[in-house]
């Protein structure tokens, strides 16, 4: 495979956070201020300034609260997914709730662009060796290209025995998806994800661009909140869960910016049009 540098941003708000009972649902929601726009607009400025292309992974709630931010993006040309409405752990779901979930956001969004969402991703990658399920929900719901798949240990699950750690054809109970897993670098032997979220945050950029220049595969994925370093910090949080969502919000943002003048970037519907399926493995999970 050539070298396939892909961008993704995750859309929600910046108080979206997961394992804090005081971010967890719409009820307590409305106790944050609203910073979506202001942070759309950094992307958008980020995006403009390196004339990169991205995938959007929304969720339906920003699309059913703030539509006019949905269509923003659709009009600049950007691919949009899914990301859940309500964004939920989807390991913390059943079955028919996590169906109903997916099928609001698949709906809001589509009537938000008028266009068909066929691209989804969960929060924290929360598909694991337990809700597998989840990925038949998705076919059923006319998702063709997943990029759920955190392929070591991750705080909220992950597939560790997901062995093709590239685009490739996942495929489980008879139905098949197109994956994009999130990469991984190896570091004196043990591996590594360093393309996203608190990782990239947190490791410094040399780092960063000596495991993108070995890779062949890079999924890179970021959220607004990454480039808010004025947001307030919510008290509530862990001391563990602070550090993971305040580290490197300063640097973040010329971190990106520099990332992608050194490398070029890609949106999953360029990338997928670039790879021969036919050709790609098969994960079969069990």
């Amino acid at each position: 495979m050539k070298v396939m540098n892909i961008l993704t941003f995750d859309i929600e708000e910046w108080f979206h956070l997961l394992d804090n009972p005081s971010t967890k649902t719409e009820k307590e929601w409305g106790n944050y201020e609203t910073r979506i726009h202001e942070n759309m607009d950094t992307i958008f400025e980020i995006l403009d300034d390196s004339n990169a292309s991205a995938t959007f992974f929304v969720v339906g709630w920003i699309a059913e609260r703030y539509p006019e931010v949905v269509r923003k993006i659709a009009r600049r040309g950007y691919q949009i997914g899914s990301h859940t409405h309500m964004h939920q752990l989807a390991h913390e779901q059943d079955r028919t709730t996590f169906y109903n979930d997916v099928e609001k956001s698949i709906k809001t969004i589509e009537d938000c662009i008028g266009k068909k969402v066929e691209m989804f991703r969960a929060p924290g990658f929360s598909i694991s060796e337990d809700n597998k399920w989840a990925f038949e929900v998705l076919h059923e719901l006319g998702i063709t290209t997943d990029s759920s798949v955190f392929p070591i240990n991750h705080a909220h699950g992950g597939l560790k025995g997901y062995r093709n750690v590239e685009p490739s054809i996942l495929k489980y109970n008879g139905i098949t998806l197109k994956e994009f897993p999130i990469n991984v670098h190896s570091v004196m032997g043990r591996p590594m994800v360093f393309s996203g979220g608190g990782y990239f945050r947190l490791l410094p950029y040399n780092l960063i661009k000596r495991a993108t220049t070995k890779s062949d595969y890079v999924m890179g994925y970021f959220h607004p909140r990454d480039f808010d370093y004025d947001q307030p910090l919510i008290k509530e949080l862990s001391p563990i869960r602070r550090f993971k969502s305040y580290v490197g919000l300063k640097s973040c943002r010329p971190k990106l910016e520099k990332w992608l003048d050194d490398f070029d970037f890609i949106d999953l519907s360029t990338a997928s049009k670039q790879i021969k399926w036919d050709q790609k493995k098969v994960s079969v999970l069990d």
